[in-house]
């Protein structure tokens, strides 16, 4: 049995998840901002056939942040490495300004990469939120910051339109404006980190558990990636929890950075894209406690399947709207937004629990690199389907996609309940017996 944490570490915890939600609420609004019309930016610079990039290119971007901001983190702690990672990222969306008023796609895209360094940031949060939890809580506080992030990826997107207009009165383009709402965000978000997030959880759960200090003799030496991967693939749960993320965040990037074009093709005006797009992060966001709640009170392995089930149904339906038909997408985007919240936080619970707790900073950071080259990936080779093909085929293949998840969780499952059910009839039988005598 697991002692239960004293009652300074849970008011530490309580204080550790209200300064990661309140960050995350300016973080998502951040984020948000951009989401809705990176897409219609490098359209109307030129390019809609690399319009995918604009997904990909943030995707990417936080992929190849995690692994140094995790170093950065096991070393320094969580506080200076998202410090960090919001700083990389308010960089980014001022070079996607700078890319815009000059109308020079190349730095608009570098712009993009950067900026998805805070991307990073928000993801890393959820484990922090992690650090100090314990076995019972650990998907519910996890859950708590993703959802924080509901309220900031909400709004953002309906303040696409009117700071379009505040960047146009400026004589700036309009699709300026959001990125420029964006970097206001991140510096808000960095703030709040580097002021309240004190002690750092990281280094304050290490202290609990009579680890050595960050730096110190003790602490073995950073594996590669490559090192890292082959130790996930030795454990079948920890492979799940990583596929999980990885297959759910590919077919969400993928579908939804072609939304905004498709409704666009549909003659929809940039306030029903904002509001289509707030719909579907509504989706990714606002169930999070409950679906965290779920994975603690009836495995991660029901959740991930459960996510794989809503994937399909959003699928279904996305695939099969014109981009006359709002009200269809707008439900489909928020089924697969919901579909992503179940793998994403079922998912990074499994991974972190099935590796060693010294383990756990390298292979998170590893874990958002994969997820990061899964959804940057299907960001770029989505622009390339729609543009060549159709919105409806690139649904399919997210299908195609997303059904030999369903079949790994299965067989996970099955393999779990195969390796418990002997202990317990053992420890059954050993009950019995003790009666009898």
């Amino acid at each position: 049995m697991h002692a239960e944490p004293s009652e300074a570490t849970q008011r530490l915890q309580r204080r550790t998840l209200a300064v990661l939600g309140a960050a995350q609420v300016f973080g998502g609004i951040g984020v948000a901002s951009g989401i809705a019309v990176g897409a219609l930016l490098l359209v109307d610079l030129g390019r809609e056939s690399l319009s995918g990039l604009a997904s990909s290119s943030s995707v990417i971007g936080a992929a190849f942040t995690a692994v140094p901001v995790a170093r950065y983190m096991s070393t320094h702690g969580r506080r200076k490495g998202l410090l960090l990672a919001y700083l990389v990222g308010t960089v980014g969306v001022l070079l996607v300004v700078a890319g815009a008023v000059l109308r020079f796609f190349p730095l608009a895209l570098v712009g993009l990469v950067l900026a998805g360094s805070s991307t990073a940031a928000g993801l890393q949060s959820r484990y922090a939120a992690v650090d100090l939890a314990t076995a019972s809580t650990r998907g519910r506080s996890l859950a708590t910051v993703v959802w924080a992030t509901t309220v900031g990826s909400v709004l953002g997107p309906n303040l696409a339109e009117p700071m379009g207009r505040l960047a146009a009165s400026i004589g700036m383009p309009p699709l300026a404006g959001p990125f420029m709402l964006s970097s206001v965000a991140f510096v808000v978000a960095a703030t709040i980190i580097g002021l309240l997030l004190r002690p750092d959880p990281l280094f304050a759960a290490r202290e609990i558990a009579g680890a050595p200090p960050a730096g110190g003799t003790g602490v073995s030496p950073r594996p590669s990636v490559r090192t890292v991967l082959t130790g996930i693939g030795a454990v079948p749960s920890a492979l799940l929890g990583l596929a999980a993320m990885a297959v759910g965040h590919a077919v969400m990037v993928g579908v939804m950075s072609m939304t905004p074009v498709h409704l666009q093709h549909g003659g929809a005006s940039l306030r029903i894209v904002g509001l289509v797009i707030s719909l579907h992060i509504a989706g990714m966001y606002i169930a999070s406690p409950l679906v965290g709640w779920l994975a603690d009170r009836f495995g991660r392995h029901h959740v991930i399947l459960a996510g794989g089930a809503i994937l399909l149904a959003a699928f279904v339906l996305a695939g099969t709207a014109t981009g006359h038909e709002s009200t269809q997408l707008a439900v489909g985007l928020f089924l697969l937004g919901l579909g992503w919240s179940c793998t994403l936080i079922a998912g990074s619970t499994l991974l972190t629990e099935s590796v060693p707790a010294e383990e756990r900073p390298g292979v998170q950071g590893t874990s958002d690199l994969v997820m990061g080259i899964a959804g940057g990936s299907a960001g770029l080779l989505s622009g390339i389907v729609v543009a060549t093909a159709s919105y409806g085929l690139l649904n399919v293949i997210a299908t195609v996609l997303v059904a030999p998840l369903i079949v790994f969780a299965l067989r996970d499952a099955m393999r779990r309940a195969r390796l418990v059910e002997p202990v317990e009839v053992g420890a059954a039988e050993r009950r019995m017996e003790g009666d009898a005598r």
